[in-house]
């Protein structure tokens, strides 16, 4: 398995605005050949000011595929057209980790 791990900080006033945007996102990845899952994680306390974005593959190469495709490019349209009225909205760039996975206890 192939995961991404996107770290996004977000101003806390922003969270709800931040998080609501996923809720209604397009949906695009979720028909993408490998794709498995993907998930929003707010932070849980005030250590962080991070929202973390994962999304999880089949492998390396349907990731890569992904981010080829037309698909991607319509999924973070809307997302650039966002970010662009909204700069207040985060503290500073986001930071992709990619990871293969080693183990996995989940079914």
């Amino acid at each position: 398995m192939y995961i991404t791990m996107n770290r996004i900080p977000v101003h806390q006033e922003h969270w709800p605005d931040f998080e609501e945007r996923f809720k209604n996102r397009l949906g695009l990845v979720d028909e993408a050949p490998g794709f498995i899952r993907n998930m929003v994680l707010r932070p849980a306390d005030d250590t962080s000011d991070c929202h973390i974005v994962l999304t999880m593959w089949e492998s390396r190469e349907a990731f890569e595929n992904w981010t080829k495709s037309d698909s991607f490019l319509q999924a973070h349209y809307r997302a650039r057209q966002d970010n662009q009225k909204a700069k207040d909205t985060f503290k500073g760039p986001s930071s992709l980790e990619t990871f293969e996975s080693v183990t996995d206890t989940g079914s």
